[in-house]
């Protein structure tokens, strides 16, 4: 299109208010260049700011204090045999290279800091692996109050991240309450009172301003741009990006009611999130991840910025790709709710229609999630499939949208309407729709085998992953117990996403590159909109938002020749 009559010019211009993008948009504003962000939604912080924001970082100095220490090249050499054949060397070296100094300029220069966690990565037994962990960090929580009235436009956290469905709380709190670890019952009550007593604010907003997770990680960002004096747009959607001479050098916004021409005097950066929730692309590319409404993006995940880039000639890589999961259904919701703790537990099988077992219940989310729709493309029988448990567990753990402190009366209807409960395990694949006969005979010879701590058809606690979220409560396999105390229950779990991980592609600096294999000046994807140096594999937890924080801190030194 015809550029000039600007409507406003700025050195930078970041499309999307996710991690990656509120990362760039501040390291460029602490660079000295004139930043503005615009978010499609009402809402900001995007999918990052209801996740865990766990971020995988090789060889930080926070890893280091805790007495890990790393080696880049075995990190390299462990995401280079994962990753897809198709990632350039470089990506992958780059992300490796630039990850630990990203993390402490981030915990340098916001409130968010982040502590090393001894999570085993996903396939730590490949070479490179850390079975011990401290390669991937959580954030410490926030006091939200010092956002003032931007923590009412904060994307709230997922509820499959909350407690009860709006209580933030934190990784170790989780694991106190979820064992029962002494003082457990007071640190419930000082986390309700705290939320309860929070007036008027509960009541106007019904959030809770103690901020975690993915909302820590956000909401610390957010604090240090509005230091910065950086707008955030909400409700402006990009419409298309302009070039002159071959180079980006703007974009068309949405905003109030009017499109306005905004200039980007150094460049764009694209960090808008992948197209889980665009039926028609998610057909058109990904097949096996069929079902946008299981995808647990949020609503504004559309794939806009990446049809943006291909309307300019940008080339993308791994479409048909996502962040495979096993997620719960309530019916309602907009979202699918991601499955984690609650399939390593002891006292609980995944079953498919056909009442049999399929896989290891307490691998990876990635890996379970990729399982179920290899599964269900080629049998037709894995969504759903059925989280089945006996009392004993449902009493204990939690699964999906059940909490074991609220008898099943106390949940809403749509999460009573998806509970299906039986006397007998006969009794409860009748209500399942499955074969009382097949179901029965995969629970006796799981229970068989299970009463000695062994699953000899899946190996289910065998990895370091798997014991990650077992109950060290539970001898010999943290992992493994029968099902044997009545009455039994089941839950439908889906075969999703957490997100679409194929788009456009980029080289080691973030630079959208075109179909003639050159960069398009100008122009920089982060995060989901661009192609992951993880290609299809999930090597650990935080390889999400842990490469698109990095790319984004690489993409604004890159942009504005930042080289120390």
């Amino acid at each position: 299109m015809t550029t000039g009559n600007w409507d406003k010019e700025v050195d930078v211009l970041v499309v999307g208010s996710g991690a990656g993008g509120m990362l760039s948009a501040l390291v460029a504003a602490k660079n000295h260049a004139d930043v503005l962000i615009v978010e499609k939604a009402e809402l900001w912080g995007g999918t990052s700011a209801t996740s865990g924001a766990g971020i995988w970082i090789p060889g930080s100095d926070v890893a280091k204090a805790a007495g890990f220490e790393d080696n880049l090249d075995d990190a390299f050499t462990y995401l280079r045999h994962l990753s897809a054949d198709n990632v350039p060397d470089a990506n992958i070296r780059s992300y490796v290279t630039n990850a630990g100094p990203m993390l402490r300029w981030l915990m340098g220069n916001t409130d968010v800091q982040y502590l090393a966690f001894p999570y085993p990565d996903y396939h730590a037994e490949n070479p490179g692996g850390s079975p011990t962990g401290f390669r991937t960090h959580m954030p410490m929580p926030i006091d939200g109050k010092k956002l003032g009235n931007d923590v009412r436009s904060l994307r709230y956290a997922s509820p499959a991240a909350s407690l009860f469905g709006y209580l933030n709380w934190h990784f170790d709190e989780t694991y106190s309450i979820l064992y029962r670890s002494k003082g457990w019952q007071m640190l419930l009550a000082k986390s309700l009172a705290r939320y309860w007593l929070d007036l008027p604010f509960r009541f106007t907003s019904g959030k809770d301003r103690r901020l975690t997770l993915g909302n820590a990680l956000t909401g610390g960002l957010r604090m240090a741009l509005n230091r910065q004096n950086v707008p955030l747009w909400l409700e402006s959607p990009l419409e298309e990006l302009i070039r002159e001479d071959g180079r980006v050098v703007g974009a068309l916004i949405r905003h109030d009611g009017k499109i306005l021409k905004i200039k980007a005097k150094k460049g764009v950066i694209l960090a808008a999130g992948g197209f889980d929730k665009n039926q028609q692309m998610r057909d058109e590319n990904a097949p096996l991840y069929q079902t946008a409404l299981y995808s647990g993006g949020v609503t504004s995940n559309t794939g806009d910025s990446i049809r943006a880039g291909q309307a300019l000639g940008a080339k993308t890589l791994n479409m048909q790709s996502a962040w495979a999961a096993p997620v719960f259904y309530v019916p309602g919701e907009d979202r699918g709710r991601l499955s984690t703790i609650e399939r390593a537990l002891p006292g609980c099988i995944m079953v498919n229609q056909s009442g049999k077992r399929f896989l290891n219940e307490a691998a990876s989310y990635h890996v379970v999630g990729q399982i179920m729709a290899k599964q269900e493309k080629e049998y037709g029988n894995a969504s759903p499939s059925w989280m089945v448990f006996d009392h004993r567990y449902r009493h204990n753990y939690p699964m999906g949208p059940l909490y074991p402190l609220m008898p099943d009366w106390m949940h809403n209807g749509a999460v009573r309407s998806i509970l299906k409960k039986g006397r007998t395990i006969e009794e409860l694949a009748q209500k399942m729709g499955v074969d009382p006969k097949a179901l029965g005979d995969t629970v006796r010879s799981f229970n068989q085998h299970a009463e000695n701590g062994e699953d000899p058809e899946f190996q289910r606690g065998q990895a370091a992953y798997d014991k990650m979220y077992g109950d060290p409560r539970q001898a010999p396999n943290p992992c493994l117990r029968p099902l044997d105390q009545g009455p039994f229950y089941a839950i439908p779990i889906y075969p999703g996403d957490i997100g679409t991980n194929g788009g456009l592609l980029t080289d080691d600096k973030a630079r959208v590159l075109g179909n003639d294999g050159q960069p398009i000046g100008g122009l920089y994807a982060v995060g989901n909109n661009a192609a992951s140096a993880m290609g299809e594999s999930y090597p650990g937890a935080g390889v999400t938002i842990g490469p698109a924080m990095t790319f984004g801190y690489i993409a604004a030194r890159d942009m504005l020749g930042v080289n120390d």
